[in-house]
């Protein structure tokens, strides 16, 4: 079967089925344990199936009168596929003393005593701080979403300077599907995960955010202005996050 993080059967709708999740199959792989979830969607034509690299779900789409016994019959006919995939997806990574870190596309260390001052400060690549050790996740975090916060807020201010637009607001959050979104009142959102990346990863998501103020579509002047801000092809970029997102979402995270 390819190696793909989807696979679809084309059906034509037979019984409507109440309810949006089932949990009558489980897969394994890679030390993952995952039930099936299943979800109905208007619009759906077929059967999709598909697993999460992010986190591991795995998911499959219906149309709305679907039957959901042939689907789960159809799932558990993927179980090679399906724990094949589990078993790509990264280990979870806790955040506890003296545990490696991401940031900025290098690795910090969590270097933390109980006594010392409770907010985290960065000396020569050790993240020193102190407080309750249950709170050393929390802090941590808290530490990364804050210097998210500022790279991206920098990153967006010089990108539309470059572009000649304002932009109304600046925020993080931890969205599933999305690295950045700008919306048509001028505020622009970033995944702050993007801040344990590479620095040239966040830069070229916060042009590509800053050109959607000029281009609210993806079309051929939309990527030109995104090279011309950026000052290079973020090809190389946009395959880092393609290669390395999914890994991100695992930190801090548990299974």
């Amino acid at each position: 079967m390819p190696d793909r993080s989807s696979i679809t059967l084309s059906i034509a709708g037979s019984e409507t089925r109440a309810g949006v999740v089932s949990e009558g199959v489980v897969f394994e792989g890679g030390g993952h344990r995952r039930a099936l979830v299943v979800r109905r969607h208007p619009r759906a034509r077929g059967m999709k199936l598909r697993v999460d690299p992010r986190d591991g779900a795995v998911v499959l789409s219906l149309p709305p009168r679907a039957s959901l016994a042939r689907a789960e019959r159809w799932a558990e006919g993927q179980r090679d596929w399906v724990e094949a995939q589990l078993s790509r997806v990264a280990p979870e990574r806790p955040v506890l003393p003296g545990a490696p870190l991401p940031y900025r596309g290098a690795t910090i260390l969590i270097d933390w005593e109980a006594s010392r001052p409770r907010t985290p400060r960065l000396e020569d690549e050790r993240l020193c701080f102190g407080g309750p050790e249950e709170a050393v996740e929390t802090r941590a975090i808290r530490w990364l979403k804050a210097e998210a916060r500022r790279h991206l807020s920098e990153e967006t201010a010089h990108y539309a300077a470059l572009a000649g637009v304002p932009v109304a607001k600046v925020s993080i959050g931890d969205p599933r599907t999305r690295w950045g979104s700008c919306s048509s009142s001028g505020a622009i959102r970033y995944n702050w995960r993007l801040v344990m990346a590479p620095p040239r990863v966040l830069s070229a998501t916060a042009a590509h955010e800053v050109a959607h103020r000029v281009h609210m579509n993806h079309g051929p002047r939309f990527h030109a202005l995104v090279e011309e801000i950026f000052g290079a092809d973020p090809a190389p970029e946009r395959r880092w996050l393609k290669e390395n997102g999914a890994a991100l979402y695992r930190i801090g995270r548990s299974s």
